[in-house]
């Protein structure tokens, strides 16, 4: 795809509508976007290549957006294979063109592409340097762990255009949720997906970046991944803001349920019977034996409390409970209230391993009282759900 973002500035990007797993582990039904741009001024900057999956139709795009004219810089914002992958290709075909990075990026070049050669070939940038090009010109901002340490964004005052690297990006191919922000029906929701399980553990490095970029007249972002943002960003910089200062942004109960039989299932639409009852503005439960663990990470950042309930499994914790909260932990997961409801036949089990686990994420409030099912949900155990209901409200 080619478009035109202004008067010497294309979009050159692909969309992948033929990948399973992002990262080998996001499902992506929507496909995903390599987005890439070419500045054509006095001097031509290349910002990014693409996926090697896509390489033929990203060769294709900059051939016939540079219309014949030879590039003078590759820019390099950030060094991951989904953006980066075709650097050794350019190097190759274009022999007089300089590679610019930041010097932690040029020093990774090596683990990517074995015996390039790029001596006299690269610019190191950092905080501050600007890298002319005539009308337009590049100011560079260090944006180390948003996510890889490497990563620098810029920003082009001719056109307000901060390219921000995976900050600001989304899953789903354009073609699929729209080129501009506002072509698409809810970018806050595969955002804060992507947000979360890609960069979300990176809370402090968002904020300082945030801060970094808040001075500057921002006219629109052009993210390395999903659409250009152009309308509203402060409805997207003060999402940003929330997520990276993981704080609450929907009031409401997240019930996250690993049942093995459906007997603790059943507890869990129990429970979630009582609190819309007693008034609970929000709630959402989630089987997470059959459901997206990226999209159940996304649901227990975005509300103020979460239930965990789940079956007592091998005198431990039922394995899907277990990787969910595994992952909860290493993506930062904190300053939350999480209240528990365990299931177990004859030496319930489940109780004490959450705790354990949730023991060591920082800021977690464990709401009393913990909630015993034995097997199967009885008439006696009503009480006890309705007394947890109510210390969650």
């Amino acid at each position: 795809m080619i478009k035109n973002l202004s008067d010497k500035v294309k979009y050159i990007g692909v969309d992948d509508l033929d990948l399973d797993l992002f990262e080998s582990q996001y499902i992506v039904p929507e496909g995903m976007a390599y987005n890439s741009y070419v500045i054509l001024d006095d001097k031509v900057a290349v910002m990014d290549t693409a996926d090697a999956r896509k390489a033929d139709e990203w060769k294709s795009n900059l051939r016939e957006a540079l219309a014949g004219r030879q590039p003078d810089y590759l820019v390099v914002h950030h060094m991951e294979p989904d953006h980066s992958a075709l650097i050794a290709w350019v190097l190759a075909e274009f022999p007089a063109l300089t590679l610019v990075a930041s010097a932690k990026a040029i020093q990774m070049l090596g683990q990517f592409f074995e015996d390039i050669q790029v001596e006299g070939r690269t610019l190191a940038v950092k905080e501050g340097s600007v890298l002319e090009l005539g009308s337009h010109s590049l100011k560079f901002i260090g944006a180390p762990m948003v996510h890889w340490p490497e990563v620098m964004v810029s920003f082009d005052e001719a056109d307000g255009a901060l390219y921000s690297a995976d900050a600001f990006g989304k899953f789903g191919a354009l073609n699929k949720c729209g080129f501009y922000g506002r072509d698409d029906e809810d970018w806050s929701c595969e955002g804060r997906r992507y947000y979360f399980n890609i960069v979300g553990k990176y809370g402090a490095p968002v904020r300082t970046l945030l801060g970094k970029v808040a001075g500057l007249a921002v006219k629109t972002i052009r993210p390395l991944h999903g659409p250009i943002l152009e309308d509203n960003l402060s409805e997207y910089i003060s999402l940003y803001t929330t997520w990276s200062n993981y704080a609450v942004e929907t009031k409401g109960i997240f019930i996250a349920c690993a049942s093995i039989h459906g007997g603790t299932m059943a507890a869990a639409e129990k429970l979630a019977e009582i609190l819309r009852a007693k008034g609970a503005p929000r709630v959402v439960v989630s089987d997470l034996c059959r459901s997206d663990i990226a999209e159940n990470v996304e649901d227990a950042f975005r509300h103020s409390v979460m239930v965990c309930c789940a079956s007592s499994y091998d005198a431990g914790l039922f394995t899907p409970m277990y990787d969910f909260l595994h992952r909860l932990q290493i993506k930062g997961y904190c300053n939350r209230k999480v209240a528990l409801v365990e299931n177990g036949s004859w030496a319930p089990s489940a109780g004490r391993v959450m705790k354990e686990m949730l023991g060591a994420m920082n800021g977690i409030e464990i709401v009393e009282p913990m909630v015993t099912i034995k097997s199967r949900m009885k008439a006696a155990d009503i009480p006890a759900l309705e007394d947890l209901a109510s210390a969650l409200l």
